[in-house]
């Protein structure tokens, strides 16, 4: 049996920045790590062992990139799924496992999967066409979203009225009502393949309006003590309902009611979990090794109250990347930077995030606001 802090290696799919973080935590394991990337400059290649340029989608690329390699994980859900399962069936340790990946790959599978084990969720139908939009159930505004290939935003569209059915996605989608929600939370959940499982206490989320992607994060949340359990005992049991080995992001709504309705699943670190790595006593980084590795699941007990500001590369500006004005956020104390190795930028792009830890919250949170107006990503 090959140990997982030395003779085992690990590979993943996908070498951006969660790669790289995933990466970071693996090397206090003594861990050998292969990445499979098609950007050849991607975050990863100068930290990992071996860096493979290829196509994620790409059946015999990820066949043998995954023959290579003892226990496979992703980084993104976007890779070559039947790939995958065939490794499985070949005896290579793929998690999360290959049908946890196709079920979440596809939007109108995952719906399904909400409403047959009662998971709360937004009301929806699955169309084949735009033609579809006008019989819609639901009033305007509502919900258009892709079935596949939606990531970070894209593939999110808001059809206010008739008008806008012109420029609705063509390809096969989802609708969903429009929730009127008060919060958007997330609780990151881990599962190991003994069935142990821990989730890390709710965040609240902010989203930016324009790139339809978190923005800025609080950790612990401030709401009920009951909706935060409520929260965490949803995440426990989509985990052991898919059996997931890894970890699972689960993003959801808190509406004006106080109902919680689950959004979205992510099968593997995400960006609603990156303060953990200064915030609480295990990361979800380290977790997700852990969880993987069928090791004892760490502790995910917060320290201090944890703010995360995702930096985004400005608007109108596209080539090199410069960090304007990053000695003046580090002479705060309790700020910690996080830069992704990304040599371009350009507008909404992630190019990095900083953690905000502090005993007070409103100093954190007062921190954070000053870093996110400060803080900017120029060319």
């Amino acid at each position: 049996m090959k140990a997982f802090y030395g003779d085992l290696k690990l590979g993943i799919l996908g070498g951006g920045q969660l790669g790289r973080m995933l990466i970071q935590q693996a090397i206090n394991y003594n861990v050998t790590v292969k990445v499979l990337d098609p950007d050849r400059n991607a975050p990863c290649k100068k930290l990992c062992d071996e860096f493979v340029v290829g196509a994620l989608n790409d059946f015999d690329t990820v066949y043998n990139f995954g023959k290579q390699v003892d226990l496979l994980t992703i980084e993104i859900e976007k890779v070559n799924v039947d790939a995958l399962a065939k490794l499985e069936k070949e005896g290579v340790l793929v998690y999360p496992q290959s049908r946890i990946i196709r079920l979440i790959q596809d939007k109108g599978l995952q719906k399904q999967f909400f409403k047959e084990n009662d998971i709360p969720t937004a009301a929806f139908k699955i169309i084949s066409s735009a033609e579809e939009l006008k019989e819609s159930p639901f009033p305007y505004p509502f919900i258009q979203k892709l079935r596949k290939d939606g990531y970070d935003g894209r593939g999110v569209y808001k059809i206010a009225d008739e008008s806008f059915i012109e420029n609705a996605f063509t390809e096969p989608s989802l609708i969903e009502e429009l929730i009127d929600f008060e919060k958007e939370i997330a609780v990151i959940v881990a599962r190991n393949n003994q069935g142990e499982i821990k989730a890390f206490p709710m965040v609240e989320m902010e989203f930016n309006p324009g790139a339809n992607l978190v923005e800025f994060l609080i950790s612990p949340s401030l709401l009920s003590f009951e909706i935060q359990q409520k929260a965490q005992q949803i995440a426990v049991d989509i985990a052991e309902k898919l059996s997931i080995t890894g970890l699972l992001a689960v993003e959801m709504f808190l509406d004006k009611h106080g109902n919680i309705l689950v959004n979205e699943l992510a099968p593997r670190p995400h960006n609603s979990g990156h303060q953990t790595i200064e915030g609480n006593v295990v990361s979800q980084f380290e977790q997700h090794l852990r969880a993987i590795f069928n090791q004892p699941l760490g502790d995910t007990a917060g320290l201090q109250h944890a703010v995360m500001v995702n930096v985004l590369g400005e608007e109108n500006h596209e080539g090199p990347a410069v960090y304007k004005c990053l000695e003046e956020i580090l002479k705060l104390d309790g700020v910690y930077v996080h830069l992704y190795g990304k040599a371009l930028t350009k507008p909404m792009r992630k190019m990095g995030h900083v953690t905000v830890v502090d005993a007070d919250r409103e100093k954190a949170i007062e921190k954070a606001r000053f870093v996110q107006k400060t803080l900017k990503v120029i060319s």
